[in-house]
Order: C-alpha cells, then sequence, then structure tokens
C-alpha cells in the first residue's frame, strides 16, 4: 500500500481548549492535495502530535453528558463498516455502567484482507488514536483503554503507549487518568468482529457471538487469563472513529461537519485496490464521487468493469453505474451497496469476476469460525458449487441462489450474511459471465488474481 495523500503539517499549537470554548480552528488539511486530517506527516511521535494538536481536554469537572451531545451534533459514525452513531455508543455504556466500571476497546484488528486503513493510521497517528481512546474513556467514567493492533503495527502502538506514560511522568499529557494498554490482534477474518474482540481481549478466544457489546457486559475471563474485572460494559469502537473523536473533542462539531454531507458529515479513510495507478490508503471527504476516488489513486490501468465496495462483506457494483455515485451511504444505496469498511477495488475488464468471487466465496468459508451449520456447511457448499461454476464444471447456479437464501440471518454471527451478500451481489453483476462459463468459455483475457487472500494462518 502506498501512502496516503495529504498536504503538510499545520504549525504548532498548544493548550487545550475543548469544543465548548468555541472549537479551536482545525489543523491544515491538505488543500489540493489531499484531504489530511488524520493521517499525519512526518514523525509519529508524541512531540510532533502535541505540536499538530495541542494537549487533549480533560473530561474530569466537566458535564459529560454535554460533551456527548458534541459528538452527536458532529454525527461521527463509526468507520469499522456499520456506521452506528457513536454518540449513541458512548451513551448507552455509560448508562449501562450503573455503578460499574467500563472498558474501552479500540478495534485496529483490521482483517479484512484488502483494507490497510486502520494500520495506516496506527502508524501515522498512534497518538491521535491513543487520545480518543482515553477521551472515550473519561466520556463514559472507564479507567482502562485497550488497543487492539493488527500484527504489523502492535510494535509501533506499544511504543507510542509507552512514550506517553514516560512523559506523563514529568508533566500531564490531557485528558483524565486512563490505563492504556496495547493487545495484539488476532489473526483471521472473523477476529474483527466487535464480540470477538471484546472475546480475545477477555478471553484469549477471538470468536464472535453475533451479539452487540455495545452496551453488555464483556462475557468472564477464565481463570489465569488475559480478562480482568470481567462482567463489565464495553465500548467497541474502531480506531479510525476514536481518532475522529479526538479531533472533535479539540475543535468542535462545526469543523467536523466542514467536509462531507449534511447527511454524512466528516472525513474517512478508505482502501483502494485492483487496477488502479497507485493503490493505497486515501483520506476522502464523505460523499465524494467515486470516479474522483479513482483518479486520486492515479486513475485505472485499463478498463474498469466492476467494484467490489466496502470489503469482503461488501457488493459488487458495475463500474459505469457507479463512477458518478457519491462515495457515501446515500450515494451507494441505490446500487445496494454501503462504504462498509471502508474500500473499493477495482476489477478490470482482463479480470473473471466470477473466478475472483469464485476464490473469495472459498476464503471466507475457510474463515469460519465453526460455530455453526450455516457457516460451516453452507458457506462450503456454495464456495464449492461456485468453483465449480467458474471452472465451467457446471451450470447450476439456482442451487447456489438457494443456499445464499437458507444460510442468511441463520448463523450463529453475521458472517453468513456477508458472505452470501458478496456472493449474491456478484451472480447479479456478472450475470453475462456466469452464463458464459455454465456454456464452457470466459471473456477474461488473464488468469492473474487480483484480490488478496491470505493464507489460515493462526499465529
Amino acid at each position: 500500500m502506498s501512502p496516503a495523500e495529504g498536504g503538510t503539517a499545520a504549525p504548532a499549537r498548544g493548550g487545550a481548549a475543548g469544543p465548548s470554548e468555541g472549537g479551536a480552528a482545525g489543523p491544515a488539511e491538505g488543500g489540493a492535495a489531499g484531504l489530511r486530517r488524520l493521517l499525519a506527516a512526518g514523525s509519529p511521535g508524541l512531540a510532533g502530535h502535541l505540536a499538530r494538536h495541542g494537549l487533549l481536554p480533560a473530561c474530569a469537572g466537566a458535564d459529560r453528558w454535554e460533551l456527548i451531545g458534541e459528538v452527536e451534533r458532529a454525527g461521527l459514525t463509526g468507520r469499522g463498516g456499520a456506521a452506528f452513531p457513536t454518540a449513541a455508543k458512548l451513551r448507552a455504556v455509560r448508562t449501562a455502567a450503573a455503578g460499574r466500571t467500563p472498558l474501552v476497546i479500540a478495534n485496529g484488528t483490521e482483517g479484512e484482507p484488502a483494507s490497510g486503513k486502520d494500520r495506516a493510521l496506527l502508524a501515522s497517528a498512534p497518538h491521535l488514536v491513543l487520545d480518543g481512546a482515553v477521551y472515550a474513556a473519561g466520556l463514559i467514567g472507564a479507567h482502562e483503554a485497550v488497543v487492539v493492533a493488527h500484527r504489523d503495527v502492535a510494535g509501533a502502538v506499544t511504543e507510542a503507549a509507552a512514550e506517553r506514560r514516560n512523559a506523563a511522568r514529568g508533566r500531564r499529557l490531557g485528558g483524565d487518568h486512563v490505563r492504556v494498554r496495547v493487545v495484539k490482534a488476532a489473526a483471521g477474518f472473523v477476529a474483527g468482529e466487535a464480540s470477538a474482540v471484546v472475546s480475545w481481549v477477555e478471553r484469549g478466544d477471538a470468536r464472535p457471538t453475533g451479539r452487540s457489546p455495545r452496551s453488555g457486559a464483556a462475557r468472564p475471563g477464565a481463570p489465569g487469563g488475559p480478562g480482568r474485572r470481567s462482567g463489565r460494559p464495553v465500548l467497541v469502537q474502531n480506531v479510525e472513529t476514536l481518532a475522529h473523536l479526538a479531533l472533535i473533542a479539540r475543535y468542535g462539531a462545526g469543523w467536523f461537519r466542514s467536509a462531507g454531507t449534511s447527511a454524512e458529515p466528516g472525513s474517512m479513510l478508505m482502501t483502494v485496490a485492483g487496477a488502479v495507478q497507485r493503490p493505497g490508503v486515501y483520506e476522502i471527504a464523505i460523499g465524494t464521487p467515486v470516479s474522483e476516488l479513482i483518479d486520486r489513486a492515479g486513475g485505472a490501468r485499463e478498463p474498469l468493469t466492476a467494484f467490489l465496495v466496502g470489503g469482503y462483506f461488501g457488493t459488487w457494483v458495475d463500474a459505469a453505474q457507479a463512477a458518478a455515485r457519491p462515495f457515501s451511504a446515500a450515494g451507494l444505496a441505490g446500487l445496494g451497496a454501503s462504504p462498509g469498511a471502508g474500500l473499493i477495488a477495482a476489477l478490470p475488464g482482463s479480470l473473471c469476476g466470477l473466478a475472483e468471487t469464485a476464490r473469495l466465496a472459498r476464503y471466507l468459508a475457510a474463515e469460519s469460525a465453526g460455530q455453526c451449520g450455516p457457516c460451516v456447511f453452507g458457506l462450503d457448499a456454495i464456495a464449492g458449487q461456485l468453483a465449480r461454476v467458474a471452472a465451467g464444471q457446471s451450470a447450476e447456479l439456482g442451487m447456489v441462489r438457494r443456499w445464499l437464501g437458507q444460510v442468511t440471518g441463520r448463523g450463529a454471527c453475521r458472517h453468513p450474511d456477508g458472505a452470501a451478500r458478496m456472493i449474491g451481489s456478484a451472480l447479479d453483476v456478472f450475470a453475462a459471465e456466469t452464463a458464459g462459463h455454465a456454456r464452457g468459455w470466459c471473456r477474461a483475457a488473464s488468469t492473474a488474481r487480483l484480490l488478496p487472500v491470505p493464507g489460515p494462518v493462526r499465529s
């Protein structure tokens, strides 16, 4: 992945004026070079972070409900895929605590194989994420925040947390007194699901439960395991969401809403993958047209036929239909798609979309948590039949469509639903290719593979 585009860092600024004091002017945002709110230029160290953003405002002594109201006015939603309103999560966990001490978990697992946004953020601006985790903890009354970081960047985040601890011995960094702990994320696609992340932190078992941990209690930790003080309400937020929260704490809702659309304000990090000149992570204003995203990545390497939008649980869409659409929930809804995990993968005409989908289906079937029949047997059967169709060995697609309907909504978690959505969209968008394969031919000129499919490593 190439580094994100962006401008230069803002001039040094200090102080800790919060949004209630008028919302300080935000950092330089890159201008024509591209929006840069999150991904800092230069060193990711604490000194550069403080020079760019100043101290984090403290929650102690403030009306925390009013501070949560500022988050609501900003319109911040989760950047991990579900786009749930952040203020609603904060309120739910704070209310559920009711005398108990809650926990904040920053989810930087990034199990999505084609995505790189969370790793880029944690490598470029770890202190912004740590600020957001500390601020969220202050808002809900937590004393501990756990950052679950992808193995590629866990070391860097651990160093950043240690740097903050060392600095705090000599001077106050801003924010309330919150213990920050860094945990290396589990491997695997389902390991990033919110309930799986809670289970990993509390029990060392990254298995999704299908139940939302927004305001519920974490399941008890095994004796001697990594979990402590189990039974507490847990706030799980994607690391990008928390980085935005740290900026809202400093610059206010009005500044945050100066990018994006009125209905979907702010910026977002996204990964542009596939047949583009400069695949990588980019920060965009929500609502930027899809065609502009491709241009930002240097343009297409060759004519495109389709995009996979939102990740491996996302939706295949026709490239021509999507080009003029805004990259937002509202803009993509007419195509049956959503931004999801902030990913768009460009499929060139020289590759077969059906063959790519068959590869992804086999990968997703292998990534089952092994908890239910629809996932273990259903996805395996669907992947097998789809592979036979892609290889020209079968013309029976009615069976695949029927099985997709049978696994949807019946799993122990949402894994079968996401896989079925992606596969079903492929059957619609690649209908012509599918018909050709059924007759023993494929119009694709290349057998190259576009999207990454990791091996089954579980270390």
